[in-house]
């Protein structure tokens, strides 16, 4: 009896607590950022004047991880009034397609290069949790409960932690915008969901947009591969 009440008392002591250890999100992701893998996700936009709400747009694609983060994405849009569209990213280099650039592009090369990375459109998701500083300050703003994590955080402060949305050049009056979010976090650790919801103002009027996104296959193996170069121009006419 002894033998067995000390051996229950050693497995509380060290088996308990490191089964119930909470894992550190930032850290899980940090082990699946490795050349050649990567994340798929899909998502949709709503805009909403405080009273009607409409879907504004819907994407799908894929981020390709680098050794310090996302060194590609590949993501096809459809935009409510606009249509189908693409963007391809590699590195410092974006490729755009479809969508209103479909009377502004020829045929035989219907792809647009541009020295631009980060978000690609305004309707996008603005809080990318592949990034491993920007999961950082969001967990550092906001309030975890067990598998979530609530905050808000301003542009300004987004902008100093993610390269997604630096590098998009958002225009400085933006800056105070408070961006609402809610990340879900699988048993793993990993983001599996991101809401975030903000209001812009333009002309006086306001408006609501939320972006739901639904992040799978963290780790997995991906390819983004640049458009056929003959299909590419860096001039648009119309």
């Amino acid at each position: 009896m002894i033998t067995i009440l000390a051996a229950c008392g050693a497995l509380m002591a060290t088996g308990v607590p490191a089964q119930a250890a909470a894992k550190d999100p930032v850290s899980v992701l940090k082990t699946k950022l490795k050349p050649g893998h990567g994340v798929r996700f899909t998502e949709t936009t709503t805009w909403s004047d405080g009273t009607d709400e409409r879907e504004a747009q819907s994407n799908k694609g894929v981020f390709q991880f680098g050794k310090k983060g996302i060194a590609a994405f590949d993501i096809k849009t459809d935009a409510v009034g606009y249509g189908p569209g693409r963007v391809i990213n590699i590195g410092k280099t974006t490729y755009h397609s479809g969508d209103v650039l479909t009377r502004l592009l020829s045929e035989d090369k219907p792809w647009f290069k541009t020295p631009t990375s980060g978000l690609p459109d305004s309707w996008g998701q603005i809080l990318n949790p592949a990034e491993p500083e920007t999961l950082a300050a969001l967990i550092k703003n906001g309030k975890t409960d067990k598998s979530s994590v609530t905050g808000e955080i301003t542009m300004k402060d987004l902008k100093k932690a993610s390269a997604w949305v630096s590098d998009a050049r958002m225009d400085s009056d933006f800056d105070s915008t408070k961006i609402s979010y809610t990340l879900t976090l699988s048993s793993a650790g990993l983001v599996s969901k991101v809401r975030s919801s903000y209001t812009v103002t333009e002309d006086g009027e306001s408006s609501i947009v939320t972006v739901d996104s639904r992040y799978t296959g963290w780790g997995g193996k991906v390819s983004v591969k640049a458009p056929d170069p003959g299909k590419v121009t860096t001039k648009l006419f119309g």
